[in-house]
């Protein structure tokens, strides 16, 4: 059985290229003394379930309009289709809207396990997806703690799909669409230090409106999408089970102890198998 060599050394280079860059796995992008994370802060308080930030979404990354309807008890999520995704809880408050998306930690696991930097978190807060450098292995939906990316598995030309914060707006200066679309103004933008003190005013202002914590403040190490609730997190559906330090922080002790070569080896004999597979059943045919 020959080695399918185009193959094999697109995988050899691209294990290359991710040793090549210094940086070490289970890091991710500091945040820069210059410019300051930009984030968003959803207040559910605010949001009346209109799904308007859907669908602007939808338009903006040209994707199909969200069909399923909006009903207690019925989770929608985010798919490979869909990159947010509103919900209806009934509380100890009564019904309450909750908007899911992609949270854009401070440190993402999901750009700390990407083995060619394909999942970067950006000087600016977004964490974003760079299709020319991904190897399609996957291991950011794996080591995502809130089950964000989602894979094209039906597509001939797959993507990974997942909020981006709207990166090409911010770069030029404008709010994300799901920001200018909700009639509410239940969705702010700003930079993660003056969403937190925003939020730490509207408890001041209303105590009895808010439940006095601010979700993504400190779980999983930050996050860039921060929540304000009437009740308790885990009466909308966001995950209080998850750490507040940083999910790469676990990783740090094993990787600096063991060489790159150690960590590597599986995707690398993952590489060979795909070659010689590719390789295989091209002969299988041709018998």
């Amino acid at each position: 059985m020959n080695l399918n060599r185009r193959i094999f050394f697109k995988t050899a280079g691209l294990i290359g290229a991710s040793l090549a860059v210094g940086k070490s796995f289970g890091e991710s992008t500091p945040e820069n003394t210059e410019v300051e994370f930009r984030g968003m802060l959803y207040d559910s308080t605010r949001c009346v379930g209109c799904l308007e930030c859907e669908k602007a979404c939808a338009i903006a990354h040209n994707l199909p309009e969200p069909q399923d309807e909006l009903k207690v008890g019925v989770l929608r999520k985010t798919s490979e289709t869909q990159r947010c995704a509103i919900n209806l809880f009934n509380t100890t408050k009564g019904e309450v809207y909750v908007r899911k998306q992609c949270m854009h930690c401070n440190e993402p696991a999901c750009a700390a396990a990407c083995l060619t930097e394909a999942m970067h978190k950006t000087i600016e807060g977004p964490v974003i997806w760079r299709e020319p450098k991904c190897m399609g292995c996957r291991y950011c939906m794996v080591s995502c703690p809130f089950d964000v990316p989602k894979f094209e598995y039906n597509s001939a030309n797959p993507k990974i799909q997942k909020c981006d914060m709207c990166y090409d707006r911010i770069l030029k200066g404008e709010k994300p669409t799901c920001v200018e679309a909700c009639p509410g103004e239940a969705i702010t933008f700003g930079t993660r230090r003056e969403l937190i003190a925003e939020a730490r005013k509207r408890i001041a202002d209303n105590p009895e409106l808010y439940f006095d914590q601010i979700y993504g403040e400190n779980v999983a190490g930050g996050t860039g999408w921060l929540y304000l609730s009437p009740v308790p997190f885990n009466e909308i559906g966001l995950n209080t089970k998850l750490q507040n330090s940083s999910y790469p922080e676990l990783t740090k002790g094993f990787l600096y102890s063991v060489a790159s070569v150690d960590v590597l080896l599986p995707p690398l004999l993952l590489g060979i198998y795909a070659a010689t597979k590719n390789n295989q059943s091209k002969e299988d045919e041709n018998e």
